[in-house]
């Protein structure tokens, strides 16, 4: 039997649906302007986390939470700008290491700011410090759930 959503809940999933359209959209578009696409940006991030910055390719992905396969496919277009390298993986012969460059990690030290006043301008500056602890407890809580 289908639970239907009452009028309240389809008012916010709508509205979350909303966000989730118009906010990556329009943050990707103030990426562009730094030539970078999100994706680009997820994964210079992701990897300037490690303090080697090099993260193996399955372990990677998950924390990514995109495929191997197009992990991989991405990886191979940063990789021929410059911005990454990979060699192979002596405990997986399948996998790669992935290595932020330093070329790659000076583009997005150049790109952060810019991107930081697009998540400011376009999304923090919007809510109060009370909206915000809630969201990131929603957002916590729904992120972490099992698959």
């Amino acid at each position: 039997m289908t639970r239907w959503l009452e009028p309240d809940e389809d008012r916010a999933w709508r509205a979350v649906r909303r966000l989730l359209t118009v906010l990556p959209s329009r943050l990707a578009r103030d990426l562009n302007q730094l030539e970078l696409s999100s994706a680009d940006y997820e994964v210079l991030s992701t990897l300037s986390e490690k303090p080697d910055r090099r993260w193996g390719l399955k372990d990677f992905a998950v924390k990514m939470q995109w495929s191997r396969s197009r992990l991989s496919h991405h990886a191979a277009r940063m990789e021929a700008r410059g911005l990454i390298d990979r060699e192979p993986d002596p405990t997986d012969a399948r996998g790669s290491i992935y290595h932020l460059t330093d070329h790659g990690f000076a583009i997005l030290a150049k790109a952060a700011p810019g991107h930081l006043n697009s998540v400011r301008t376009r999304f923090l500056d919007h809510l109060t410090p009370e909206e915000l602890a809630v969201l990131e407890r929603v957002a916590t809580r729904i992120a972490n759930l099992p698959d």
